[in-house]
């Protein structure tokens, strides 16, 4: 397998008003897309994660997709049925055009220069891949956490293209208390005296200290506190207090270790980005509030779950996205799965979870093939891709670095 990188010259108008004048996004596909390319569909990543949903690189046999447990060939999103693309989002650091790319109008890094995006902006380039891969209508835009903004954008934004959205462990809009936990963690990495306005390229150096603290404040929202309970306790590192500021209990050890790991691959200037784009998402803004107002282009149906321990993005905001459908009279299956994981459950190996996306992909594929059967005989072949395999290759695109392997949500 190997991502594929596509580039657009035409510029891309931004909610802030800004231009991106040129662009390039990195995707990968798996599966295979059919005669009518109508079995497509999209998964949005999350605020770390990246294209490579799923399966892994030949030079990279441990750099395995963030969704590989979702993704593949006779899993719940089965490749062996449906078309499969992952994108990563413009402002990201795995190689869509971000803050750690080139200004054509500097030639330096754009850094903090690079524009604000929104989950809209997101959507809108999005569709414009879709459109350079032949896809007019999804079967299905599916994502979880940040990535279920980004379906339920799609739906609103491109309704006619969409016939299936799944929101998973997401929100309509953020509580005060997340953009809370978001300014907190920017203003980590904003504060370290080695970011330097964000040109902390030009320094080379990295504002390592902002971006951990930024990483453990995230870490903790993702985690319920059962299972950190049932993890950690209370337990030291070495039998006893050391009356010291230092490391003592295993808990403190394990949020150190996943924030070094995070500082040493993750781009300051993209978590400002992505954190504010979290913030400004809010579908109901300019309709007085009203969710089902804002809604109300969508003609999908949809899949929306929860998990009851999920206290970052709780239940109950994934039941405000769902008292908003019905509303509608939109065709909405809600789960409230019981889980001890938090938010994290969303990337996690649950069989329940697991058997109702499965159950949820069954009836796709069945409108899909129903959809299908007419030109069964044709003996048309479509593009095709593989997970753990060989990408699907797109006219005009051309290989990109492989994207580091990451997990986490939000």
């Amino acid at each position: 397998m190997r991502p594929q990188r596509i580039r657009f010259e035409d510029p891309l108008a931004l909610a802030s008003g800004a231009e991106l004048a040129g662009y390039e996004l990195v995707y990968e596909t798996y599966g295979t897309l059919n005669a009518r390319r109508s079995n497509a569909v999209l998964i949005c990543h999350a605020l770390n994660a990246s294209h490579h949903v799923a399966g892994w690189y030949a030079d990279q046999p441990d750099n395995v997709g963030w969704w590989d447990n979702m993704v593949g060939p006779g899993k719940p999103v089965d490749t062996n049925r449906f078309f499969v693309i992952g994108v990563n989002n413009l402002g990201s650091c795995f190689g869509s055009t971000g803050p750690m790319s080139e200004n054509p109008l500097t030639g330096r890094r754009y850094g903090p220069d690079f524009p604000v995006v929104t989950v809209e902006d997101w959507v809108h380039a999005q569709a414009r891949l879709a459109d350079a891969l032949g896809i007019e209508r999804f079967a299905a835009v599916m994502g979880g956490s940040l990535g279920g903004m980004q379906a339920l954008a799609w739906s609103i934004l491109y309704p006619d293209r969409v016939a299936h959205c799944l929101t998973i462990a997401s929100t309509p809009k953020l509580s005060a208390q997340n953009i809370a936990f978001n300014e907190v963690a920017r203003r980590a990495i904003i504060t370290d005296p080695e970011f330097h306005g964000g040109r902390f390229y030009e320094h080379g150096v990295v504002p390592r200290r902002g971006l951990q603290v930024a990483r453990m404040i995230g870490h903790i929202t993702y985690q319920s506190d059962d299972t950190m309970a049932e993890r950690f306790g209370r337990a030291l590192k070495r039998g006893d207090y050391g009356f010291s500021f230092d490391v003592e209990f295993e808990i403190e050890s394990y949020l150190r270790y996943q924030a070094e790991k995070f500082s040493a691959y993750f781009d300051a200037n993209t978590y400002l980005l992505i954190t504010r784009a979290l913030d400004y998402f809010d579908p109901s803004l300019n309709c007085g509030g009203d969710l089902a107002a804002a809604l109300a282009p969508a003609t999908a149906d949809f899949f929306v779950a929860s998990f009851t321990t999920d206290w970052r993005f709780s239940p109950q905001r994934s039941r405000e996205i769902v008292q908003a459908l019905l509303r509608n009279r939109c065709d909405v299956s809600y789960a409230e799965i019981e889980a001890p994981h938090g938010h994290d459950a969303f990337l996690l190996d649950d069989a329940q979870y697991h058997a109702l996306v499965r159950a949820y992909f069954d009836r796709i594929a069945a409108r899909v093939a129903a959809a299908e059967a007419p030109d069964a005989a044709s003996g048309a072949s479509g593009a095709s891709g593989a997970a753990g395999g060989a990408a699907g290759g797109t006219p005009g695109a051309s290989d990109a670095p492989a994207a580091a392997s990451t997990a986490g949500a939000a």
